[in-house]
């Protein structure tokens, strides 16, 4: 009798149990997800994917047992052959490994029974455990990724085998009806089945020659190997016959690799696997380390109070609201957090609502004090932001958590003054999704901030952690060389983009309207010529349907069919489009339609009272230190096709106003030249060269005075793409070269410009040892990629190594040319301003009489926000709207 697995029938009479093959849902979240890392640098999408998955099934299944197998790695071998297959097992991802022990302790944090046994894989143990189960009465439920367990499916043990489908987790459920509607043969039969295909991923060899549609069809028949091979002679087709006539002992062998041990000797006592509070405070320490924000909240327990509460005060009266402020504004930093009223409030206006109080966190006589003032009972809206505008002009460091987002708040104050939260957080790790108040808490004072806490308590903790976060941050920003990068950059631009948004940029509502009925005409006219060219009404928008009207009923080639149907990316259309009319109409089609929706019809959301856009621009996004802009995004206007550019002209400015834009020229590759010291570039830059033209006469051997358009644009190409890092193929698909055209191509650019090479290789090494690279204004940028098991990955890696200090550097440079421009324009008392930045673009809507200053000052302050071994050259030009002007 096998140990520890004797039950009392009639204790688990039609109870149900979950087996859980560890490693396999393991691994299947890691592919299935894109990589996590909390704080430490800890991967955890397996993790992350492994919890949903298992919350999933328990919501579903609701059992009363619970058990999650995992293998321990030394297996035994149950075939001498196997020990030389089995070798061929290709290792676990670095990343996937080091999750391994999380997930055990994680679930060891939720009292869920493990087991694991050495000699036996995770399947002996699943197997043996949902025979005895079921035998004891149970309904059993397997969960693997695995379909080797579909052997084990009967009446009462159903296998549940998860897939992924459009971003979306789906299980697949199998009891032996349902092993037996899908596969022709019963849950037994299966492994022979198995056996004669064989399965690389489980390094079961199978019988060459031998694929899936004959195996079922042997088996069908002959229900058995043994049986089969008795029949030898009689099988068809002919070279089934005779690979297993060859290779039967391959497939004995193969039979007995892929069938479960299902009377494995472990000790296991069932009740062991009672399912009972899962969400423990160990495990919430677990989620909170993890940083698994939205599964918090299955916890009904809070995180222990802290002796910080000891400080929480709360003041409802002026006097005392009068009290706290004078205290503060000795202080050396104070922490501030606005409360709004929320109620009834949608989420997307809360921040624009009204203030209900305030929360004040500092140090006075040696002692934290940490204040909520409520407003009501005397204390008006309006004198608690009186009070905190005084504040700000103080001696005191006033400490938030993204200031943009509160100066409308604040009439009046010193800018610099402040020190932002999210910024410095931003800086510190620049990957980061999300930067949040508990974030910093957690990673940098070693505090939790419960999500179940009252808002003033969370607001109490919040402003705690601006006081005491702003010098721990300063002192990580100068350990990592970033302070300067901080003070003279980041923060001035906090206030430089609170005045672009502030100003905002006008548009001409009547003209966006006539714009998107002008391209719903021409959509109309597109999807009319497209029906003729098909020779039937489809849904364009359908990339099913059209993938069937393309590749099935017109027979272009390229198809690529896919689970979900054809594929009709845009690389694979583009390839088309020249060959066929209708795909390339098809693809006008989808241009105009996405300007219809996201600009003509999606821009009127965004239009004030003032008929401006008052966008969003985010400076903590971007990995490199781009400006991105939200809400809407203004950086996205379409430039490349002239019915894009057209959608600039209802972007106007004021009457009595221009726009006056100011456009660096080629900046990234200016960048390259003065980082690489690459003598060749440097001086080409100098003597103020086109650029394109020197380097194709160079790289083609080509007299400067005779080089043609095509290999100007061919040079170009090479220019750009070796900023980003292309490869040959990618250069390739760029030019429609072959490949080793292409690699020619970047060989002779490398010995053209010899710097270039050895700068770039240099950037790579150096993130390999150090794990980082870093713009000339010190700006760091984390390479963990080149660290990855995966090939694809580290040499993802490798192009970031070499674009991010070049593309880093070109965003400072805007940022420090944004800032000048910004304060010249506030200092000299001009009534123009800024009010659009795209990337290396920035558009100042200037008064008639100012233009002539306006274009001095960006002249000056963008061709001298850095002093580079080649000269930084700004485009200007002055238009009545946007598309004049550029």
């Amino acid at each position: 009798m096998e140990r520890g697995l004797t039950m009392n029938e009639k204790q688990f009479q039609d109870q149900k149990i979950v087996l859980i093959d560890g490693h396999s849902i393991l691994n299947r979240a890691f592919y299935g997800l894109p990589d996590l890392t909390n704080a430490e640098g800890l991967h955890t999408n397996a993790v992350y994917g492994f919890l949903n998955i298992l919350f999933k099934i328990l919501e579903e299944e609701k059992p009363e047992y619970l058990t999650v197998a995992f293998d321990v790695h030394a297996p035994t071998f149950r075939h001498e052959m196997y020990k030389e297959y089995k070798g061929t097992r290709k290792p676990m991802a670095e990343e996937l490994r080091q999750q391994v022990p999380v997930i055990k302790e994680v679930l060891k944090a939720m009292g869920i029974r493990l087991i694991e046994q050495a000699g036996l894989e995770a399947d002996d143990l699943i197997g043996t455990l949902s025979r005895r189960c079921e035998e004891a009465g149970m309904q059993v439920v397997v969960l693997s990724g695995d379909r080797d367990f579909l052997q084990l499916a009967t009446k009462k043990v159903k296998i549940r085998i998860p897939k992924t489908k459009q971003g979306r987790t789906e299980v697949e459920d199998y009891l032996e009806e349902d092993v037996k509607e899908k596969y022709q043969v019963t849950p037994k039969e299966f492994i022979d089945v198995k056996a004669l295909m064989g399965d690389t991923s489980d390094n079961i060899p199978g019988v060459p020659s031998i694929g899936e549609k004959t195996a079922t069809k042997i088996i069908v028949e002959y229900q058995t190997i043994e049986n089969a091979y008795a029949h030898v002679d009689e099988l068809k087709p002919p070279r089934a016959a005779k690979a297993l006539k060859e290779h039967y002992d391959l497939a004995q062998m193969s039979k007995e690799l892929a069938t479960i041990n299902v009377h494995a000797d472990f000790p296991y006592e069932v009740e062991e696997g009672k399912i009972g509070e899962l969400f423990t405070a160990e495990a919430y320490e677990w989620f909170q380390k993890l940083e698994f924000k939205n599964l918090l909240g299955k916890f009904e327990i809070q995180a222990p109070a802290s002796e910080i509460e000891d400080s929480f005060v709360t003041v409802t009266d002026p006097a005392g609201m009068d009290a706290v402020f004078e205290k503060a504004a000795g202080a050396g930093t104070v922490g501030v957090v606005l409360e709004r009223n929320t109620e009834n409030v949608l989420p997307l206006f809360a921040a624009m609502s009204g203030i209900s109080g305030a929360v004040l966190a500092f140090s006075a006589d040696g002692k934290d004090e940490i204040v909520s003032i409520q407003t009501g009972n005397g204390i008006s809206a309006d004198a608690l932001m009186e009070r905190l505008s005084a504040l700000t002009e103080s001696r005191a460091q006033i400490s938030m958590f993204d200031v943009k987002k509160e100066l409308p708040h604040v009439r009046t104050c010193r800018r610099e003054n402040f020190f932002d939260v999210h910024v410095a957080a931003y800086l510190l790790n620049p990957l980061k999704s999300s930067y949040e108040p508990d974030d910093v808490a957690r990673e940098y004072l070693d505090l939790t901030i419960d999500a179940k806490l009252s808002e003033e308590k969370k607001s109490c903790y919040e402003a705690y952690t601006m006081y005491r976060a702003a010098d721990v941050l300063r002192e990580k920003l100068k350990e990592y060389g970033m302070e300067a990068l901080f003070d003279e950059i980041e923060m001035p631009l906090v206030f430089a983009l609170f005045d672009m948004e502030q100003a905002g940029v006008k548009v001409e509502a009547e003209a966006l309207k006539e714009y998107g009925q002008d391209l719903g005409v021409q959509i109309e006219r597109l999807e009319a010529e497209i029906f003729e060219l098909a020779g039937e009404t489809f849904n364009i928008n359908s990339p099913k349907q059209l993938g069937v009207v393309l590749f099935e009923h017109l027979e272009l080639p390229h198809g690529k069919k896919t689970k979900t149907g054809y594929s009709t990316a845009a690389d694979i259309l583009e390839k088309l489009a020249p060959d066929y009319p209708v795909v390339s109409k098809i693809l006008e089609y989808r241009q105009l339609a996405k300007l219809k929706s996201t600009y003509a019809d999606g821009l009127v959301n965004f239009i004030s009272e003032d008929h401006r856009i008052h966008g969003t621009f985010n400076q903590t996004v971007t990995a490199t230190g781009r400006i991105s802009s939200t809400e809407p995004n203004l950086q996205n206007i379409p430039i490349r096709m002239e019915l894009g550019r057209q959608i600039r002209k209802v972007f106007v400015p004021e009457e009595g106003f221009v726009f006056v834009d100011a456009d660096y020229s080629q900046i990234e590759l200016r960048i390259l030249a003065h980082c690489s010291d690459d003598e060749a570039l440097i001086q080409a830059y100098k003597e103020a060269k086109d650029i394109h033209r020197t380097t194709a006469s160079q790289v083609f051997h080509t007299p400067f005075d005779e080089v043609t358009d095509l290999q100007r644009r061919n040079a170009k190409a090479v220019n750009f793409g070796i900023v980003y890092g292309i490869s040959s193929f990618g250069l390739s698909q760029d030019l429609s070269i072959t490949r080793k055209e292409a690699a020619e191509y970047i060989d002779r650019y490398f010995e053209t410009y010899p710097g270039v090479k050895a700068y770039l290789d240099g950037e790579v090494a150096f993130a390999k040892e150090h794990g980082y690279v870093t713009t000339i204004f010190g700006r760091r940028r984390p390479v963990p990629e080149l660290s990855s098991s995966n090939f694809m990955q580290r040499s993802f890696g490798e192009r970031v190594a070499m674009n991010s200090p070049i593309q880093g550097a070109a965003a400072d440079i805007m940022k420090i040319a944004m800032i000048r421009v910004n304060q010249r324009l506030r200092e000299e008392q001009m009534e123009s301003r800024i009010v659009i930045q795209v990337h290396d673009e920035l558009l100042v809507e200037a008064r008639i009489d100012e233009v002539e200053k306006v274009k001095e000052i960006l002249k000056e302050e963008m061709e001298h926000a850095a002093d580079l071994k080649v000269p930084l050259i700004a485009d200007m030009s002055v238009g009545s709207n946007w598309y004049e002007a550029k």
